[in-house]
């Protein structure tokens, strides 16, 4: 499982290797481009029941920890339809089974 630390959260948010490699590049594109989006997932067990969104800002401090020391291969069609969902007005949800606790290993976006 990788961590994404978002500013000066309380909780880092433990996503699955893959799924935070393909986040990573829509993220920093967007970011790059100075383009603010939200991100949403929904809490694990052990947690709260509900969910989390964040909102990604290129002035905020973010830092992205992978467990793997290599990275995985990359799916375009993956990227697209995280960079597709981070357009909307609802941003990116990332699937209940990336985040850390989930059960199953899904290739969706």
């Amino acid at each position: 499982m990788g961590i994404l630390y978002y500013g000066s959260a309380e909780h880092p948010v433990e996503i699955d290797d893959t799924a935070l490699a393909h986040l990573k590049v829509v993220i920093a594109t967007k970011l790059r481009r100075n383009e603010s989006f939200t991100l949403s997932w929904k809490h694990d067990d052990g947690e709260p029941v509900g969910r989390s969104t964040i909102w990604l800002h290129p002035s905020i401090p973010l830092r992205f920890e992978f467990n793997e020391p290599d990275p995985p291969e990359l799916d375009p069609a993956r990227i697209q339809a995280y960079a597709e969902s981070a357009n909307t007005s609802g941003g990116i949800l990332i699937p209940e089974d990336h985040i850390r606790g989930s059960r199953g290993t899904s290739t969706a976006p």
